[in-house]
């Protein structure tokens, strides 16, 4: 397999669970700011795929490995919040107060949803979400780095 094709699985893979993400959102499981936090990382590693597709070396391959190691330790520390393993942000925990709502937040029949980040709103074979990206990602990094191996040859 050539480094472009690896580039290509390595961002696709990034897209397809940017595109999962997504439409788990829209089948109404609205993520918690966590969930946010591990698409950013997704987004940069599409941009540089498409750059690498366009542009040789190994510089490219290695930030895309580099994204997709920091969505799958993000990843890790979700589960482990969701877990109980270790306390998460105090803005989406248990422990988190109303920060961020305003007054008319509060008096709203319908305010918003808070989504707390130490809940599994859905899991498969007992992993969450977060975890399910947590060992997609790391197959990721893998990817990108095949491809910046073979960009040195």
């Amino acid at each position: 397999m050539t480094r472009n094709l690896w580039v290509f699985l390595a961002a696709g893979g990034s897209a397809a669970l940017l595109a999962g993400a997504y439409i788990f959102q829209a089948l109404g499981y609205p993520p918690c700011a966590m969930c946010l936090w591990q698409r950013w990382p997704h987004m940069v590693a599409v941009v540089i795929g498409l750059v690498a597709l366009r542009v040789g070396g190994a510089t490219l391959p290695l930030l895309g490995a580099l994204a997709a190691l920091t969505t799958a330790l993000i990843g890790v520390y979700h589960t482990g919040v969701e877990r109980g393993w270790w306390e998460g942000p105090a803005s989406c925990s248990g422990q988190g107060g109303l920060d961020g709502l305003s007054g008319s937040d509060l008096l709203a029949i319908e305010g918003p949803r808070v989504v707390m980040c130490d809940q599994v709103s859905w899991e498969f074979l007992t992993l969450s979400m977060a975890s399910w990206n947590a060992l997609f990602s790391f197959a990721l990094v893998i990817g990108w780095i095949i491809a910046a191996r073979l960009s040195t040859r």
